[in-house]
């Protein structure tokens, strides 16, 4: 082999095992810090996070279904334990890589009061909240409702969202006037971005610990390996931590 031939040839090699990517499957919620994390680690590593966002439940039935993601960051911790025990997740790779708050929100800054009282008054007419059989956000509102007690005088009120992502447009959008949302959506910061906002009391449903779990088409690859490390590292708990989840 010509000399120039053979250098251009270990220079695409070394690059080619420093340089990769990775397909990451990315709870909805997680959707604004977990693009932030993505540039950080690109520049860090050199391994670029090809994203993409939605609920844990359609993640799920996709990766059964052959999907090509190798890391799935998951809004509950059964999925990545169930897709472990199914020998689809590398065994033990999974981990709690933040800890969900939920809210009640409105995009009009005098709905919503700090008690969450609105939801006994009931001066709305449509309540968004995601779908409680794919996204565990949205059992966890449902759970706060019924230990409320409003939850059949609020359902006939429902606009239901196939994600956090869209429950939180409905509001956005003005389809609902105020939702069931992550904190992580309507907080950066320290500040709430805009409208109105009760913090749900976390007595109210169980922790929402999301797990990221590395999947077997991930296993022994350099990006999805490299990621997994990088979301435990102090750059992204930094910027997890800045969107008001619990590390």
């Amino acid at each position: 082999m010509p000399r120039l031939t053979l250098l251009a040839a270990l220079l695409l090699t070394s690059f080619g095992a420093h340089a990769d990517e990775v397909q990451v499957a990315v709870a909805a919620n997680f959707t604004a810090p977990m693009q932030q994390i993505a540039v950080m680690f690109e520049k860090d590593t050199g391994h670029k996070a090809l994203l993409a966002f939605g609920s844990t439940g359609k993640f799920y039935a996709q990766i059964v279904n052959g999907a090509p993601f190798e890391v799935l960051l998951a809004a509950d911790d059964e999925t990545p334990i169930r897709l472990e025990k199914e020998g689809l997740g590398v065994a033990g790779s999974h981990f709690t890589y933040a800890i969900g708050k939920l809210v009640l929100w409105s995009a009009n800054p005098d709905l919503v009061d700090a008690g969450g009282a609105v939801l006994k008054t009931g001066n709305f007419k449509h309540l968004a909240l995601a779908n409680p059989k794919t996204a565990p956000y949205g059992a966890a509102a449902m759970e706060a409702m019924g230990k409320l007690g409003v939850l059949p005088a609020l359902e006939p009120r429902f606009v239901q969202g196939d994600s956090i992502t869209q429950a939180h447009q409905f509001v956005v959008s003005g389809n609902a006037e105020l939702g069931f949302v992550a904190l992580s959506q309507v907080f950066k910061e320290g500040k709430l971005s805009s409208g109105s906002m009760w913090a749900v009391p976390a007595n109210l449903y169980a922790p929402i610990l999301q797990d990221a779990v590395l999947l077997g088409k991930g296993k022994d690859k350099p990006a999805p390996v490299a990621l997994m490390a990088y979301l435990k590292g102090e750059k992204a708990r930094a910027v997890i931590k800045s969107y008001g989840y619990d590390l």
